[in-house]
């Protein structure tokens, strides 16, 4: 690695980051025209995070705003999963040899990491895989895992000439489908209405409260492993 590599990292959620900050010291906030923005050291490397929203455009606004001020060495697409690959577990770390995204394929590097991390293709769709029929299909088109923002990441990536890697850890398994269909929570700013949410989990609260505590539980424990592999590979 590069002494004082400066990286960034792009990411849907502030809360994505949450298990990679306590690895971070001088975090300062950046007043950059996106949702979220920080700064900070981790061991010898400049990290650069922001937090945009879902889906490619959110996440490729973020690239584009970032890059002229950090000017990174490597940008990296990290955050939440859902396996598509029957194997992968929650809180596993899936990185991404390569991405799918409307049609197209990026190549993405593998970072040198001791922990253990499984790869393969990631489908980057425009939308939340609900249920696990769709998980098969996207499974049967040769990818292992699914999110929404690593397509527009790579597509800034490319067009900067910055060398892209995607981590991500796994928050639903391929078998799992959510009650509440998320797709119809999600706003045009690439954020879920708690409102929506929570009306939707109305409608069927014995089936729905429980599908919520538990991808909230899974989501504590896929940051937490993803900030552990971040802090302790190299790209």
């Amino acid at each position: 690695m590069v002494s004082g590599q400066r990286i960034l990292l792009v990411a849907a959620e502030p809360r994505e980051f949450d298990g990679l900050l306590p690895f971070c010291s001088g975090v300062r906030k950046q007043a950059w025209p996106l949702y979220w923005a920080r700064s900070g050291e981790c061991g010898d490397r400049q990290l650069w995070m922001v937090a945009n929203g879902a889906g490619a455009a959110h996440a490729g606004k973020a690239v584009e705003v970032a890059c002229p001020v950090c000017q990174p060495e490597a940008i990296v697409s990290m955050g939440f999963c859902g396996a598509l690959d029957p194997a992968l577990e929650i809180g596993d770390v899936f990185v991404a040899a390569a991405v799918d995204a409307a049609g197209r394929r990026f190549d993405a590097r593998l970072p040198q990491a001791a922990a253990r991390y499984a790869t393969g293709v990631l489908a980057s769709i425009d939308h939340v895989a609900q249920t696990a029929a769709e998980k098969r299909l996207l499974r049967a088109g040769g990818a292992s895992a699914v999110e929404m923002e690593a397509g527009g990441v790579a597509q800034s990536a490319t067009a900067h000439g910055i060398p892209l890697f995607c981590v991500r850890s796994v928050t639903d398994t391929a078998s799992q489908s959510f009650v509440i269909d998320f797709n119809k929570a999600l706003l045009s700013d690439g954020h879920f209405g708690t409102i929506k949410l929570l009306t939707s989990a109305l409608r069927t609260p014995g089936k729905a409260f429980p599908d919520l505590f538990r991808l909230r539980r899974d989501c504590r424990i896929a940051t937490r492993t993803l900030g552990e592999f971040i802090d302790g590979c190299r790209f």
